[in-house]
């Protein structure tokens, strides 16, 4: 269950977004972007000026999937704050990144434990821009559609490890790549700068294996060598990786955000 809200869309596609709320944008949007350009991805700042977010509102579903279908087919589709596994699914299969329309209040600026409209504009349509990422996110949807629960919770760690909560090697050192990261404040830090969390390279063996929780800051991060490596994820080979870990396990519920 959310505590919070989403608006609704209405009759000409757009969102009433009230000036408190545009003004909660401004706030995240000026902090993080002083703090993101030495720390994310080269990949995500690339996709960051592609979009080119507006600073002082909270931009349209349209407006976003305006710059993102000339680059990647993507667009973003306004959701409930909550919506079933099977929505989420159907919509990257379909390409469509779904976006809750709501947007945090100012007591969760520095950390929130469910995807706002802030966090999916700031924190994954940049590298919505990007092939490797995309494509993945793609393939991620249309795969985990066709799986039963059991196999989705697995699959959930490997969304969380890479898509939210990814790391990177880069020339310049670690880097971020990771949604969940990239649009909190607190935890744009802790991840590569706190000495708290594990860091593992990338393995998908022990990815799978190892458990999130959705409500704290992570305590585990996975980092892939290139934005490439993602490409070598879609393969059949993880489904019956999958499969297999699942016969006579017994799996607790995750949530995918």
């Amino acid at each position: 269950m959310s505590k919070y809200i989403a608006k609704q869309v209405n009759a000409n596609g757009q969102i009433d977004f009230t000036a408190h709320e545009n003004e909660t944008w401004k706030i995240l949007y000026e902090r993080q972007i002083k703090i993101v350009d030495t720390r994310a991805c080269h990949e995500y700042l690339t996709g960051l000026k592609k979009l080119n977010l507006p600073h002082d509102h909270i931009p349209q579903c349209a407006e976003i999937s305006a710059r993102l279908l000339p680059e990647t087919g993507w667009s973003v589709a306004p959701v409930a704050a909550v919506i079933p596994l099977e929505q989420f699914f159907g919509l990257l299969a379909n390409r469509q990144f779904p976006a809750a329309t709501f947007i945090r209040t100012r007591a969760d600026l520095d950390y929130l434990q469910e995807p706002d409209i802030f966090h999916e504009y700031f924190g994954h349509c940049p590298l919505l821009t990007n092939p490797a990422y995309a494509d993945f996110v793609h393939w991620y949807g249309e795969h985990a559609l066709k799986t039963n629960k059991r196999a989705q919770s697995y699959l959930g760690r490997l969304f969380w490890y890479t898509i939210e909560f990814g790391l990177i090697r880069s020339a310049e050192g670690l880097r971020i790549f990771g949604g969940g990261i990239l649009s909190s404040y607190a935890e744009t830090f802790y991840a590569l700068e706190s000495a708290a969390p594990e860091r593992h390279d990338f393995n998908i063996d022990k990815m799978l294996a190892t458990p999130y929780r959705y409500d704290e800051i992570q305590k585990t991060y996975f980092v892939l060598s290139d934005i490439a490596q993602l490409f070598e994820l879609k393969t059949d080979a993880i489904i019956e990786k999958v499969t297999g870990l699942i016969n006579g396990s017994h799996l607790e519920n995750f949530v995918i955000c």
